[in-house]
Formats: C-alpha cells, sequence, structure tokens
C-alpha cells in the first residue's frame, strides 16, 4: 500500500511524483517506459516555453529546479530569449541529462518508480479507487494506494473509473494535430540567419529580424515560399504553412517542429497507430526538403524521430471547475489559484493549415485553480497534466511543460495532503497546500 501512485511519468507526473515524496508520501510513479520526463525526453519535444509572464519568471519550485541542475552541468543555456517572438522565454535541455535528473529527483526524494508498466484499469469502492491495475513483464500487477494521480495525458486512469470526459474543440470534438519530431544536427546557423535577414519575405511572422540575434539558440519560424513551392511540386505534404525548429542545448542541432498530423484520433488504437506511420512519411519528406532548399541545412544529418508522436490535446475531465478563456484574458482570480501561465493561446489547427493565437498584453498572466485538476465523481484521484478540465482554448494555453510542471508540483503536495491528512481531494485545505507551494519555491501571487 502506497500513500500516492501516479500514473504517467511524463513531465508533470515526474514533477507530480517528486513533490509529493518529498511531502512525505510514500509515492510511486508509474510509467510504460524505461525512464522519466515523457515528450520532452523520448518524443524529442524541445525547448520548454515558457517560465515567464513579460520578465517575471511565474514558474519556479520544482520545475525550475531541474532547470538549475542541468545549468550546473552545462546539459542546458537556462531561460533565454525565444527568437521566434512568440512568448518570452524558451528553454532548451539536453534530453539524457534530464532523463536522469528528473530520475534522481525523484529517487532523493524518496519516491519510486515501475517502468515498463501498462495501465490497464482501476478497482473502485464507492467513490475511491482502490487499486489500480498494470501489465508488466508478463505480470498483472495489483497496486494499492490512499490517492491516485492520473497522469497519463489522455485520462486513462479517468476513463476507467467512470469519470465524465470531454475531447477536443466543442463544435466537433477534433483535437489540435499530432506532431512527430525530428532532431537534425550539423547546421549551420549563421548561414540560416543570413539567409532569413536577405529574404524577409519567407518569414512573415516577423516585423523585425535582428531578434535572431538576441538568443543564445536559435528558434526560428518561416521559410515560407520555400515551402510552399514543395508542397506545389508534391514534395511536402505537411499540412502546414511554414517550418518550425529549435536549437537544442547542443549548438548546431535542432528539433523540427513541422510535422501536423490530422484527423487522427489519439485516443482510437487504429488512428494513434496510423498517425506513426503518416508522421514518419512528413519527416522523410521534410528531412529531404531541408538538405535540398534550406540554406544551412546542406550538410545536416538527421538523428531521429521521436518514437512517438506527440499528442498536444486528446480526452479531458469535466471536472469541478473548468477553466475557459474568458478566465484566462480577463487574468480572473480564484481562492484556490495553485500556479500561473504567461504563454499565449496557440491553438494549431485541427483542420490543416493555420495556427491561431492570442497572445496576451506584455507581462500579463494567468491563474490555474486546483478544482479544474478534481473530478466529480472520485474522492481520491486528482488529474495532472493536460487532461485537466479546460475548455479546448484554454488547455492550449496551460498544456506547454512548464505550466504543467507548475501544475504538477501543486497536485503533488495536494496527494500528499490528502493521504497523509485521511481527507478526500476535494475537502484538503487548499491554503495548506498554497503554503506549502511557497515554502518550495514556488511563485504565487494569491
Amino acid at each position: 500500500m502506497f500513500d500516492v501512485i501516479v500514473l504517467g511519468g511524463g513531465f508533470s507526473g515526474s514533477i507530480t511524483g517528486i513533490s509529493a515524496a518529498r511531502s512525505g508520501a510514500d509515492t510511486l510513479v508509474i510509467e510504460n517506459g524505461a525512464f522519466l520526463g515523457g515528450s520532452l525526453t523520448s518524443n524529442g519535444v524541445g525547448p520548454m516555453m515558457t517560465f515567464h509572464a513579460g520578465d517575471k519568471q511565474v514558474v519556479r519550485g520544482i520545475t525550475n529546479e531541474l532547470i538549475t541542475r542541468l545549468k550546473e552541468q552545462g546539459k542546458s543555456p537556462g531561460h533565454i530569449f525565444d527568437t521566434t517572438g512568440f512568448t518570452y522565454t524558451v528553454t532548451p535541455f539536453d534530453a539524457e541529462s534530464m532523463k536522469h535528473e528528473l530520475e534522481l529527483m525523484l529517487v532523493e526524494s524518496g519516491g519510486k518508480t515501475l517502468y515498463h508498466a501498462q495501465f490497464v484499469g482501476v478497482e473502485k469502492d464507492g467513490n475511491n479507487i482502490k487499486s489500480v491495475k498494470v501489465y508488466c513483464k508478463g505480470q498483472l500487477l495489483d497496486l494499492k494506494a490512499k490517492v491516485f494521480v492520473d497522469a497519463t495525458g489522455d485520462a486513462n486512469v479517468a476513463d476507467s473509473a467512470g469519470v465524465v470526459l470531454k475531447k477536443g474543440r466543442e463544435k466537433d470534438s477534433k483535437n489540435q494535430p499530432m506532431t512527430l519530431t525530428m532532431r537534425v544536427m550539423n547546421v549551420d546557423i549563421e548561414k540560416i540567419k543570413k539567409y532569413a535577414k536577405e529574404h524577409p519575405e519567407e518569414f512573415p511572422r516577423y516585423t523585425d529580424l535582428s531578434i535572431l540575434d538576441r538568443g543564445d539558440r536559435l528558434s526560428i519560424a518561416g521559410f515560407t515560399k520555400l515551402f510552399s513551392k514543395a508542397k506545389e511540386r508534391g514534395e511536402i505534404s505537411i499540412p502546414r504553412e511554414d517550418i518550425l525548429f529549435f536549437e537544442t542545448n547542443n549548438k548546431g542541432e535542432v528539433i523540427m517542429n513541422t510535422t501536423r498530423i490530422i484527423d487522427l484520433d489519439p485516443t482510437d488504437p487504429w488512428d494513434y497507430s496510423e498517425a506513426e506511420f503518416v508522421g514518419r512519411k512528413q519527416c522523410r519528406e521534410l528531412e529531404l526538403f531541408l538538405k535540398k532548399y534550406v540554406p544551412g541545412f546542406e550538410k545536416s544529418i538527421t538523428i531521429s524521430t521521436g518514437p512517438t508522436v506527440g499528442i498536444r490535446s486528446s480526452r479531458q475531465i469535466v471536472g469541478k471547475y473548468t477553466l475557459t478563456l474568458e478566465d484566462l484574458l480577463e487574468k480572473k482570480q480564484f481562492k484556490d489559484t495553485i500556479a500561473h501561465c504567461g504563454y499565449p493561446v496557440d491553438i494549431h489547427s485541427p483542420d490543416g493549415e493555420g495556427t491561431e493565437s492570442n497572445t496576451p498584453q506584455w507581462g500579463d498572466m494567468y491563474n490555474i485553480p486546483y478544482s479544474i485538476a478534481v473530478t466529480n465523481e472520485i474522492d481520491n484521484l486528482l488529474i495532472s497534466g493536460r487532461a485537466v478540465s479546460a475548455t479546448f482554448e484554454a488547455q492550449s494555453a496551460i498544456r506547454t511543460t512548464p505550466t504543467v510542471g507548475a501544475v504538477g508540483h501543486a497536485i503533488g503536495i495536494a496527494a500528499a495532503v490528502s493521504a497523509l491528512e485521511n481527507v478526500s481531494v476535494k475537502d484538503i485545505n487548499i491554503k495548506s497546500v498554497q503554503n506549502k507551494l511557497i515554502e518550495q519555491g514556488a511563485f504565487l501571487n494569491i
């Protein structure tokens, strides 16, 4: 019997597990892969963006501690200027180092991992989850805890427990496109900058291309005319308007975040399988396009594509409270605020080309309440990560890794308080959670 079991060792689940263990709970993190960090460490997603709202760093605590540890080892340049101009800062990192550092932080906190474990289902006792079943190395394990945290991303635990869920945008349940990232090395960054400054028509997102020199690593979106011509020739089938990539901690190495996989449901087994094929096809097209047409990529080498496609949105709970776009734009105050976010609304069109954004005023930050992580149906279940209760538009702003890390920090504390004090997750003293967050270095403006 554990105090807290976290299902899912992605970024939010990892931070949740570290937080719960540091708060005194006997904590287990269950992960179906072989390491922690999820999309950041397995799928090639990066950089993290953003820890800031204007000049104010609004994501601190355990999430920022991880970056500090990586920075001290030369495995991250820290929070640097976003040269795409989309948000305030980006945080590149070395994925291999992050894998180990998250694991170290969990173990140092007294937590435990169970790898290679696939969630199967829950056993309920009234309004509580009694145990979870996981399949691991040919064995079906039945694991008990006082409190469970669903950090699966797709709300798999909540679904098994009978929690009411919704999916995608309100009018048709379509999700944001899935993406397969591609990691490329031996890229001539200075040549790319030079081309961009000489061809501003290729970079319509920018009003001032001099910002490309302001960051210690290059993040850039554009090459629209080259991309459009390749699509006209039938060389590119990606339903997107430009190419987007980010330089990693390792100079001259970039992550391509350009593929766009539409009209497939990430929670449907057959669709999810098809998405992997489509993603790899698009990556192969992109590799050939870059080497043939894009200055700076002539001698580039593709190292890898993500072992799985990345999912921006899928199922979400209908929780005690549902965060809305209006809440974000109006900077609504909540008594149960547990985290803040300065990232824009960022909707990659489910229909193909186009990215809808709603950039906040400089320095604006959103407030995120605890109640979006609480279900109506289950007394000992919390949600951590992108499956919290939010509208399609609001979820697009709070789904990125610094934010789910900040929320995960709070959820870990809440889960520990619930387990150690033997109270429902619905009845915990939220002021106690907020005080512990502040004690642990989190930023909280309440």
